[in-house]
């Protein structure tokens, strides 16, 4: 287990480095300028300019460079070893200066929101994006569950057909459909939920939209894999020697039946705890989601790559859970 994770952990750098390879050369032969904004004034001819040789927009190959050695930490840890931080720090408190803010990890400025980092922005959206999927994964987990648990008990039966009929409805309608249909009838008709608000009550809605497709997923998981562990040999000895329905079926069967359900939490999770983008959008949820749409919409750069590597790295630490939560599940598995 120990070395699966070591493994793991060192491919982690080379996959975040192709990735991160990957977005900024697709980003860059996107159409368009980054300095070029949808809205609002264009800057002049001289200011293009000057910005371009700032950020090094009028060369992939010298930005691409510039761009790793901040993001990687590497233009940090150079200038730590050759002492330019400690000068730095020394010139400012001569002048009566705060000393310059340095990130090990600098993601760049945002070329769309003045002022704005990469950094600042991810910290403040990521934690909102993390609650709305953690909290739509709690919800799919129950719903899913509990309704392929109770679809796999009496297949074919009134609530197995109810239960797959709901599953097929949750993973055919997009989320765009559910969300606005949720936010019209309970946000803007009865006025139960409050509309393009984040906080605890706001969150309802957006919670319930993000978590249907994957409550969907995860009860056709779980019916199918309850159906055939119900038939197994170990299942009819367990009932042979009188242990209870409700043990045979939430201790033996769910916990051999969950496997499946497992392999699928890992990118599940990664996506919903990332922020669905048109969730986001929907219900105007200050998250990750937003930032990107409106990050490609105005070719920023930075913004673009810093999105992708967070949900990169996410996507990567989840699936390395899962592999992880295998063993526990089941020690037999190598």
């Amino acid at each position: 287990m120990l070395a699966l994770i070591v493994r793991r952990l060192i491919q982690l750098p080379f996959i975040l480095l192709i990735i991160f390879t990957l977005t900024l050369a697709l980003a860059w032969a996107t159409p368009g300028s980054p300095l070029d904004k949808v809205d609002g004034r264009q800057p002049s001819e001289q200011v293009r300019e000057a910005m371009k040789r700032q950020y090094n927009l009028d060369s992939f190959p010298r930005f691409f460079i510039s761009y790793f050695r901040s993001a990687t930490g590497y233009a940090y840890l150079s200038d730590w070893l050759s002492g330019r931080l400690a000068q730095e720090r020394e010139q400012a408190a001569r002048l009566n200066q705060p000393p310059p803010v340095r990130r090990v990890f600098d993601l760049g400025p945002s070329l769309q929101y003045e002022d704005q980092r990469v950094n600042d922005i991810l910290v403040g959206a990521l934690p909102v994006s993390i609650t709305l999927g953690s909290a739509a994964m709690l919800v799919a987990l129950a719903i899913g569950l509990v309704a392929g648990v109770i679809g796999a008990i009496k297949p074919n039966s009134l609530a197995d057909l109810a239960t797959l009929a709901i599953a097929m409805i949750g993973i055919s309608l997009p989320n765009f459909v559910i969300g606005t249909a949720l936010l019209l009838v309970f946000g803007a008709w009865m006025g139960i939920f409050p509309v393009a608000r984040w906080g605890p009550w706001g969150a309802v809605l957006p919670t319930i939209t993000l978590s249907l497709p994957f409550a969907a997923y995860i009860a056709r998981l779980t019916r199918m894999g309850m159906i055939d562990v119900l038939s197994a040999d170990f299942i009819r000895t367990a009932r042979a020697k009188g242990v209870s329905e409700s043990r045979v079926v939430l201790r033996h069967a769910l916990k051999n039946a969950f496997l499946p359900v497992l392999s699928y939490l890992g990118p599940a999770a990664a996506l919903a705890m990332t922020g669905s983008f048109v969730v986001e959008r929907v219900f105007s949820v200050p998250g990750m989601g937003q930032f990107f749409v409106e990050a490609v919409r105005n070719k920023d750069l930075f913004l673009i790559s810093g999105v992708v590597l967070v949900f990169s790295t996410l996507l990567i630490v989840f699936n390395l859970a899962v592999d992880v939560l295998y063993r526990w599940v089941d020690p037999r598995i190598e």
